[in-house]
């Protein structure tokens, strides 16, 4: 066999080996912490709506899992353990197998700025499926700490005897239900730009299916 066959031969077999975009653990936290964070944000509206933050701001039936506040309530205790568990597990995965450090950092202010302008022209590129631009790392970056706010404040809400100097943290019970509640929209805001852009690139979401691609390691 000539050198150049070699080679090929060679190159061929590493990519094999080579792993892919999403790893098989990624995927399954990725579908856990979806179905979890919809249990966990519709069962909060219905615990919301019996003691409504904002005056004029009620969810509808339809959006609500649980027919009243107490239904709502063991709903969204049941989606905690599975959330807290599986995002445990994620950040530990994602800080040492090196994932965050690879895919989220870091983010340059131009790269930023740039990024932001090109998606304002709808020239907001995907063909890279293996990079994260700067937009997309700031969102991940904050949706995790989102995510870990949530934790704190709903053990603030949940046990504020207990809890309470975590309660006081936040300047009390209704202090700790207004943060809750910020993090919430932030959670729903990001869901709704993910699976827009899921449907505008299906690719994104085969990938989030399959694997997506393979990719060469980093130093």
């Amino acid at each position: 066999m000539s050198t150049a066959s070699s080679q090929i031969a060679a190159d061929g077999r590493r990519s094999r080996r080579a792993p892919k975009l999403h790893p098989l653990p990624v995927r399954l936290m990725h579908w856990l912490n979806a179905c979890a964070m919809l249990m966990m944000i519709t069962s909060g509206w219905g615990v919301y709506d019996d003691d409504p933050i904002l005056g004029w701001l009620y969810f509808p039936d339809w959006a609500r899992l649980g027919g009243w506040a107490a239904s709502s309530l063991l709903w969204h205790f049941a989606a905690m353990w599975l959330l807290m568990v599986n995002g445990l597990v994620y950040l530990i995965y994602g800080f040492a197998t090196g994932r965050f450090r690879r895919k989220l950092l870091p983010i340059r202010v131009s790269e930023f700025i740039h990024t932001v302008g090109e998606t304002l022209r709808f020239h907001l590129a995907h063909e890279d499926l293996t990079r994260y631009n700067a937009v997309q790392k700031l969102l991940y970056l904050v949706v995790i700490c989102a995510g870990v706010s949530q934790v704190i404040t709903g053990f603030a809400i949940w046990k504020p005897v207990q809890l309470s100097w975590l309660t006081a943290l936040f300047g009390g019970f209704q202090g700790a239900r207004r943060v809750h509640f910020l993090g919430m929209s932030v959670l729903v805001g990001f869901l709704v730009v993910h699976v827009a852009l899921a449907v505008l690139v299906p690719k994104t979401l085969w990938a989030m299916l399959t694997g997506g691609p393979r990719v060469k390691a980093q130093a």
